[in-house]
């Protein structure tokens, strides 16, 4: 019985790092028919493939995975996912939880968490997940986001930066030691939305923070938008970006 959300998968053919990366092989399936198959695993009452090429539909098709094709041209993936809940038909209310197409390990609880996290704030009109942050490097990494919340697990901010900040720490790099009295937080990428705000959000105009840090969600903070924290104690799997990492993968499969 599903939980009365739908997952949306974005997925593009073009990638730098990973050419043709959606249907890349995993275990004898597309990556992103693997995640749809883990998403599938969730509460969600459907699980819909949102892609920009044919070539991804009908492999989609070919393993019983829905796809629809969006528009090619589509600047983010919640642009094409807005396309895909109008699409779709879906009730302003009704809440989607975006899914990466190269996340093929991804917990099925996580999205029922996330998915939850939306359901239980009528104040927020999107929710994510983060999990503790103990490593002093990935701290300072600007590859690693991380988000600081208030008490009731909103997100207060987003940066690349090291946040919360320790003032009488040293913020030197390096293992070791405390990272301060307010364990830092680091954010996953998995979103959920009402409808209603998707349809909005691509129309919003960039904020000069977004632009800076080069992190979308910034502009939902930026216009007064509210957005639902999950804390998890587990990292999330780290997505598929490149041959390395579809190296990885395909091993990890083959260990199942």
């Amino acid at each position: 019985m599903g939980m009365g959300y739908t997952v949306l998968i974005p997925a593009r053919l073009a990638s730098t790092r990973l050419p043709n990366k959606p249907l890349a092989e995993i275990g004898g399936a597309p990556m992103v028919v693997r995640v749809a198959q883990r998403a599938s695993l969730s509460l969600a009452q459907e699980v819909v493939v949102a892609c920009d090429d044919e070539s991804i539909v009908q492999a989609c098709q070919g393993h019983g995975v829905r796809a629809l094709l969006t528009q090619a041209n589509h600047p983010s993936g919640s642009d094409r996912l807005a396309e895909a809940a109008q699409a779709l038909g879906l009730d302003a209310q009704h809440i989607v939880v975006n899914v990466q197409g190269d996340e093929p390990f991804i917990e099925p609880s996580l999205i029922d968490a996330v998915a939850q996290a939306l359901l239980q704030r009528p104040d927020c009109v999107m929710a994510s997940a983060a999990h503790p942050l103990l490593s002093r490097d990935e701290w300072h990494n600007p590859n690693i986001v991380k988000v600081v919340c208030d008490a009731q697990q909103t997100a207060m901010y987003f940066s690349r930066a090291p946040i919360p900040a320790w003032r009488d720490e040293p913020l030197a790099s390096g293992a070791g030691g405390s990272l301060g009295p307010a364990t830092p937080l680091r954010h996953i990428g998995i979103y959920a939305y009402r409808v209603g705000f998707l349809s909005q959000f691509p129309s919003l105009p960039p904020a000069p923070i977004e632009q800076s840090e080069a992190l979308e969600q910034l502009r939902a903070l930026w216009h007064g938008h509210r957005i639902a924290m999950h804390i998890t104690e587990t990292a999330n799997d780290i997505g598929v970006d490149t041959p390395e990492d579809l190296d990885q993968a395909r091993k990890r499969w083959a260990s199942l």
